[in-house]
């Protein structure tokens, strides 16, 4: 699929803020973080998971958010916004969340985020659903530059971050109960619009996330 990369808001598209419900994905193990749950992790004094949700109100202007969690389920609901475990069981994965999302999902359009990338961008959803519209797709994923440990500069799809539409459901119902966990795997299913964020003005660290806690400090010091 091509990569769209203009620049938009909401008057460039079909969609509207109402039309969507943001999903934080805050349900995995952690593990690589040693077993804690990431999303309650602290960055500037608030819990991860509350960055983003912060983040998606004052950017994207969407309203109605939710959160995919497994566990400390008060702790998420104190965000003041519905809080939903996974139907698959077993940690099974960002997929499992966005199944939990669509089932939940009232508008006619989810978006997906991952619970520890507090610079995402603040237009990312007007954007996707600008490419999801003009493509006339299923789903719309961001992508973006990185620098790999051998330094050269490529372009690596973002699949946590996706606008889906609701309709979606039952073919991925279909794929995670027959054992599929690759989102990737999922999407190349359905047209996909790749919408690039690497235009003048885009946050390189935008997509930067926190595996582990290291890099959770690393992120901070860089911010100060």
């Amino acid at each position: 699929s091509a990569l769209v990369a203009s620049r938009t808001s909401w008057k460039d598209t079909m969609i509207q803020p109402a039309d969507i419900t943001a999903l934080i994905l805050a349900g995995g193990q952690g593990s690589r973080m040693g077993g804690i749950d990431k999303g309650l992790q602290t960055y500037k004094g608030l819990p991860l998971a509350l960055h983003t949700l912060n983040r998606l109100r004052a950017g994207a202007g969407v309203v109605q958010i939710m959160i995919s969690a497994n566990r400390n389920l008060s702790s998420y609901e104190s965000f003041g916004v519905p809080v939903w475990s996974d139907g698959l069981s077993g940690y099974a994965g960002p997929l499992a969340g966005f199944l939990t999302g669509l089932t939940h999902c009232k508008t006619p359009y989810l978006l997906t985020v991952p619970c520890d990338t507090p610079l995402l961008p603040l237009d990312l959803a007007q954007r996707l659903a600008a490419a999801l519209k003009a493509e006339q797709a299923d789903i719309a994923m961001a992508a973006a530059t990185e620098v790999g440990q051998d330094g050269v500069a490529q372009t690596r799809k973002q699949p946590v971050f996706c606008l889906l539409r609701t309709g979606l459901r039952a073919s991925l119902a279909r794929f995670t109960h027959d054992g599929g966990r690759k989102i990737g795997a999922w999407t190349a299913q359905h047209q996909t619009a790749l919408v690039n964020f690497d235009q003048p003005g885009d946050d390189p660290e935008a997509f930067f996330n926190a595996n582990t806690l290291a890099e959770l400090q690393q992120l901070e010091s860089r911010a100060t």
